[in-house]
């Protein structure tokens, strides 16, 4: 059929050109990636849970010398298992607290704004309404997306479902990322893998001890007022439970339920109210000094001033999805970075020791000036 009619016969046009598609597939790859982020987001999400289930799996071998994919399905069921017990038994009390905790937070909100207004500032309740409506509004279009209930949860089912698949056969996944890179840079890549998932089931084991502690001494310490005083903090329950729940997320998570559970514990009364910022503080002082620093010896460690900025990035980006996962991510991508690095540290080593075994010695050179001395 003869030549293309297509075909650049200079060589340098030909280069030039080429240099151009790349330059085009790049920008292309760019524009998919924030066009199907929040895609990308929920798939990363899925892998946090696969690393949940991974890391139950391989603390259940050390008890329990079963087959993987038996101790795969005990996690799952003891995770369904308790999500049921908390929608059955404790599903009618937390429901009744739930409904009751947006009017106390409210009245309590109210009592503080007049407060401050009675020691001359100027604030109006609508006014910080109105703030709080613009901010949530301005989540961006993702963020409104996934606001609906239905949203929620579809999102969270997508997570659940591809977070199995991945944990029923990771390496499945890993040798087909594997294949798309050249094979100078598989070995690099496999190691790259380990540590992340290595870091990652660290990073969610320390999460969730932080949770239970959080959970169960925030519960202990409220229903012990009660207990000993006579007079019941309302909503003990449901507190615990979003005190465990937000200490999924540092930082922002501790001063959401602290604000709560004090919002709350002054709706009592004063002496109530001063209880429950003590509680506040001791459960973070425990989780900060105790509980953290023993995990963080073996998870990464991340600056606090860098966590808080991801998490403002994130949220902004992708709202709460985003706020839940800005930990996870930024430790993966330090990961990323600290393993090229090391890559790099290891050629420049071998670089080094590749000249200083070609470079000839000062003996020989000495020899060879002594030959060619004519004295």
């Amino acid at each position: 059929m003869g030549a293309s009619p297509t075909r650049i016969s200079t060589p340098e046009l030909r280069f030039e050109a080429w240099k151009a598609l790349v330059w085009t597939v790049i920008v292309g790859l760019v524009m998919l990636a924030v066009y199907i982020s929040h895609s990308l987001l929920v798939i990363f999400g899925a892998m946090v849970f696969a690393s949940i289930i991974d890391g139950g799996s391989r603390l259940l071998s050390r008890v329990l010398p079963i087959g993987r994919g038996w101790r795969i399905g005990i996690v799952i069921a003891a995770g369904i298992g308790f999500i049921g017990w908390l929608s059955i038994f404790a599903g009618s009390q937390i429901s009744q607290q739930a409904a009751e905790f947006p009017s106390i937070v409210e009245n309590q909100t109210r009592q503080l704004f007049a407060w401050l207004r009675e020691q001359g500032f100027q604030i109006s309740i609508d006014s910080v309404q109105s703030m709080a409506s613009q901010a949530v509004s301005g989540m961006g279009s993702i963020t409104r997306a996934l606001g609906g209930l239905l949203g929620g949860l579809a999102t969270l089912a997508l997570i659940v479902i591809i977070g199995i698949y991945v944990v029923a056969e990771p390496r499945l996944y890993e040798r087909g990322v594997a294949w798309m890179l050249p094979k100078g840079r598989r070995d690099g890549f496999y190691d790259t893998a380990s540590r992340m998932g290595y870091t990652m089931r660290r990073l969610m084991f320390g999460r969730i001890v932080g949770m239970v502690v959080e959970g169960i001494f925030t519960y202990v310490m409220l229903i012990g007022y009660g207990l000993v005083t006579g007079d019941t903090i309302p909503m003990a329950a449901l507190l615990a439970i979003l005190t465990g729940l937000l200490a999924f997320v540092p930082n922002i998570g501790a001063v959401i339920s602290g604000v709560l559970m004090v919002l709350v514990g002054f709706s009592g009364g004063a002496q109530m109210g001063i209880y429950t910022i003590f509680v506040y503080f001791l459960v973070q002082n425990i989780d900060g000094y105790l509980v953290i620093p023993m995990i963080a010896k073996k998870t990464v460690d991340l600056a606090p001033a860098l966590v808080l900025a991801m998490q403002l990035i994130m949220g902004i980006l992708f709202g709460i999805l985003g706020l839940f996962l800005a930990d996870p991510l930024l430790a993966m991508i330090k990961v990323i970075l600290e393993q090229r690095a090391k890559e790099k540290d290891e050629e420049d080593a071998a670089e080094i020791d590749a000249a200083a075994a070609n470079a000839p010695s000062a003996h020989s050179l000495n020899d060879t000036s002594r030959e060619t001395d004519p004295a």
